[in-house]
């Protein structure tokens, strides 16, 4: 598996190593010796910070803390990770993570945009250390609507590491205060206080049209270098207060350079041009969608079908999603109209809150240092535009890669069980082939014996005739109707 998620690396036009320039540029580097301005940088050391992640992430890109006020009102502060402190615009450092743009999740294994000394070390937000870090600042009213504050330099320190499963478990109610929470006094109640403001904003942006979707998304788990499973990562509480979050502390960012005059990125979901294809697929389903665009009724109509058929509502949300069409990078001059994000939602997003990850968000970093410093902007609108065309085209590649490496992995899962018979769901007929979902594990596959007459969304059995985990194939015979 690994052999093969290198040879998609670079299949699909990425960089699967460091040069030995890049780590002998950032071998020479060491925690805390950075030059960094004192006088502009607030001492916030002292706030309860805390990280809420992947169980095994160290690329920590943010902390959370946030106090309620006597109106009611919740100051949110979020701290990202200060990448451009140790990765100046055109070094050798830089010149790798723009070409791959982001880091590579390809389940067994990772490909991270930056070595692993800066994103999992030195410019990671992991407990223990100080650490500069950019913080952005707004307010949560009641109403959940929300007061954008500023950014500014800061120096932190997270308290605590914590996991999105077992946060998101004890906040719905289903398990105990973890351990690493009820150690440290008042995290528990800034934790809740965190989730309150995070259902606020949820509500906000539900009421105006934020489409909750949920697409298939499986894991492979790997045990001795071995694929043992594929297990479904799920939405919960604690992955909702992060992405509120985030969200809002992007949204800040937009306004604080929107207010500055500069040139910027914009992340962006288009209206869709197959609005047409959607409202189809909803009078298919006995529901009626306006002829025009609008995201509120697509909204509606999407939390009536998860409630009335929630087995069939990831097949249903991948198909919208498709047409919708993918999320892009976009160059957005001063006074300018934002495109926006008809997903969100929301006309001022960006992506600023990972730049150890993502290579948008250490573009959106810099331009924000100078507005700070009062410099110039680093780039120009027309670098810009090419950052943002790259970075599109290079996401569109890593997506290709992930699918991919899922089918690679489903592939070795199941090449011990040629001729066993499972339950499926039918996600895909047309000219391109017949295509079914185990219902367990979750892998995907094609039908190609007596797949005619199938249809979408039909429950059936089907029996495995052989997999290529090189190429990816799954194959299937109908064998009935569930």
């Amino acid at each position: 598996m690994e052999a093969i998620a290198w040879d998609a690396m670079k299949k699909y036009g990425f960089r699967p190593q460091f040069s030995n320039t890049v780590m002998r540029e950032v071998g020479n580097m060491e925690e805390g010796d950075q030059k960094w301005p004192r006088h502009s940088t607030k001492d916030l050391r002292a706030l309860l910070w805390s990280s809420i992640d992947n169980f095994d992430s160290m690329d920590l890109d943010q902390l959370e803390y946030c106090e309620k006020e006597t109106n009611g009102e919740i100051h949110v502060q979020v701290a990202i990770a200060d990448v451009d402190s140790r990765v100046p615009k055109n070094s050798r450092t830089d010149r790798h993570a723009a070409l791959n743009g982001a880091s590579i999740y390809l389940d067994v294994a990772t490909f991270p945009m930056l070595p692993l000394k800066l994103s999992a070390g030195i410019t990671s937000l992991l407990p223990g250390k100080d650490c500069l870090a950019m913080v952005v600042d707004y307010w949560v009213l009641p109403d959940g609507n929300i007061r954008y504050g500023t950014v500014g330099r800061a120096l932190v320190e997270n308290k605590a590491k914590l996991v999105y499963e077992q946060v998101g478990a004890w906040l719905e109610g289903n398990v105990p205060e973890p351990d690493n929470v009820s150690i440290i006094p008042g995290l528990a109640d800034q934790i809740r206080l965190q989730n309150e403001a995070a259902v606020r904003l949820r509500q906000k942006r539900t009421g105006q049209g934020s489409l909750d979707l949920e697409t298939i998304e499986a894991q492979a788990v790997y045990e001795k270098g071995e694929v043992r499973d594929l297990l479904l990562v799920e939405k919960n509480a604690a992955r909702s207060l992060i992405e509120e979050f985030m969200v809002a502390a992007n949204r800040t960012m937009m306004a604080f350079l929107s207010a500055a005059g500069v040139p910027r990125i914009e992340r962006i979901v288009r209206v869709p041009k197959h609005w047409d294809g959607i409202v189809l697929v909803a009078a298919a389903l006995g529901e009626d969608l306006p002829d025009q665009p609008d995201v509120k009724a697509l909204a509606r109509f999407l939390d009536r079908q998860r409630e009335k058929d929630p087995e069939r509502f990831p097949d249903l949300s991948l198909t919208v999603v498709k047409l919708m069409g993918p999320g892009e990078y976009a160059m957005l001059l001063p006074n300018s109209t934002p495109i926006g994000h008809f997903a969100l939602a929301v006309m001022d997003y960006t992506h600023g809150t990972a730049p150890n990850r993502r290579y948008a968000d250490l573009v959106i970093q810099r331009l924000i240092k100078s507005v700070i410093d009062r410099q110039e902007v680093p780039y120009t609108p027309r670098e810009l535009e090419e950052i943002c065309q790259w970075l599109t085209d290079q996401e569109k590649q890593s997506k290709k890669a992930e699918r991919f490496m899922r089918k690679a992995a489903a592939a070795v899962l199941l090449r011990n069980r040629i001729g066993e018979v499972f339950p499926a769901l039918v996600t895909g007929a047309s000219m391109k082939g017949t295509y079914v979902r185990l219902l367990a594990p979750p892998a995907e596959g094609r039908v190609i014996e007596k797949e005619r007459g199938l249809r979408v969304g039909q429950k059936v059995r089907v029996k495995l005739l052989g997999t290529d985990p090189y190429k990816g194939y799954i194959d299937f015979a109908f064998i009935g109707n569930a």
